[in-house]
């Protein structure tokens, strides 16, 4: 079980503008790596309205469970280590392993049995150190959809957010209002849903 606290800065990116970057920042294909969020909340998304999000992200075998809160600056993350089963369980049953999550979920009011399974969505990443902090470039497919997303994650707020915008300045990339990728799914998903 791990808590840390993320200070990250987010904005999309259009195909040719992430393509320009990768090319800027000399990024190669074994850089580049694949990772799978699999997302849950209520059917009544007592998280979203929380402002919370629970994911399973799979990198390279290995399955951490991590409920996202606010915090006063930036979220607070807890992150759960899954076995194979658990993971299995929680994907195909629903069902997700008790722990430290449970108990921050308990402590919200949202119950934990009515937690549900929504759907993946799998992200080509890659992550190099800029500045001291590490700038990630991000390609998203789910849900028959695709996205390019620059973030920044640092370590102090206000330094953080001043490096990302002379980051986007230098490179000629407008600010765009970015919502994190479950919000992104979720709107992706209850858009196609309301068009059958």
């Amino acid at each position: 079980m791990s808590e840390t606290i993320e200070i990250e800065f987010k904005n999309m990116l259009t195909k040719s503008e992430y393509e320009k970057l990768l090319d800027t920042f000399k990024i190669t294909e074994t850089q580049i790596f694949s990772q799978e969020n699999h997302y849950f909340d209520t059917p009544d998304f007592a998280l979203k309205h929380k402002e919370s999000a629970l994911r399973i992200r799979v990198k390279e075998n290995i399955y951490e469970m991590t409920l996202k809160q606010p915090h006063q600056i930036g979220l607070l993350e807890t992150t759960q280590i899954l076995n194979e089963e658990e993971f299995s369980a929680a994907i195909k049953n629903g069902i997700l392993p008790r722990g430290i999550i449970y108990d921050r979920l308990t402590s919200m009011a949202v119950s934990f049995t009515d937690v549900e399974y929504f759907g993946s969505l799998v992200t080509k990443r890659v992550e190099i150190p800029y500045k001291n902090g590490l700038l990630v470039f991000d390609h998203s497919l789910y849900l028959n959809k695709e996205d390019y997303e620059l973030e920044y994650e640092a370590q102090d707020y206000h330094l953080g957010q001043q490096i990302f915008l002379e980051l986007l300045n230098q490179h000629t990339i407008p600010q765009r209002t970015t919502e994190n990728k479950i919000r992104r799914f979720y709107r992706h998903k209850k858009k196609i849903t309301s068009n059958y």
